[in-house]
Formats: C-alpha cells, sequence, structure tokens
C-alpha cells in the first residue's frame, strides 16, 4: 500500500473523453462504410459501436450525478 501511486488526469482531458469517445465511434462506424479488406468492417462497426456507447453512458451518469449533487446541495436540514 505505501508504494502504491495515484494517478489524477487534467480536468480538461476528463472533461473532454466522453467527446473523444462519441468522436472515435463516429470515425469507426464512418469506417466501417468505407473498408472492404478481411473483417475489418466488422471490426470496425463493433469497434464504434461501443465507443458510442460508452461515450454516452460515460455523458449521462456524468450529468446525472451532478445534477444529483446540485441538489443534494440545495437541500436543507431541519
Amino acid at each position: 500500500m505505501e508504494n502504491e501511486i495515484i494517478m489524477w488526469v487534467s480536468k480538461p482531458i476528463y472533461e473532454s473523453l466522453p467527446y473523444f469517445y462519441l468522436a472515435i465511434g463516429a470515425v469507426c462506424l464512418g469506417a466501417s462504410m468505407y473498408v472492404n479488406h478481411w473483417h475489418w468492417p466488422t471490426i470496425c462497426f463493433v469497434v464504434g459501436l461501443i465507443c458510442l456507447v460508452a461515450g454516452l453512458v460515460v455523458l449521462l451518469k456524468r450529468r446525472d450525478h451532478r445534477v444529483t449533487d446540485r441538489r443534494a446541495d440545495q437541500r436543507q436540514d431541519y
């Protein structure tokens, strides 16, 4: 436990990751239409779909977490 290294990602990189996933997913889906060598269309399609789903999940999870945090901060304790 003493030698455990904690790595942090800077905020601009952390905030742009879901959009990066979505962009990579869109590029892979687009590439799957134009590539016709071996199994690459299928590979590009699957990777693109996974990236799009991952980007949407991360984006929606962050949004929901921020909304619930905002509500918790506004809650009044009696």
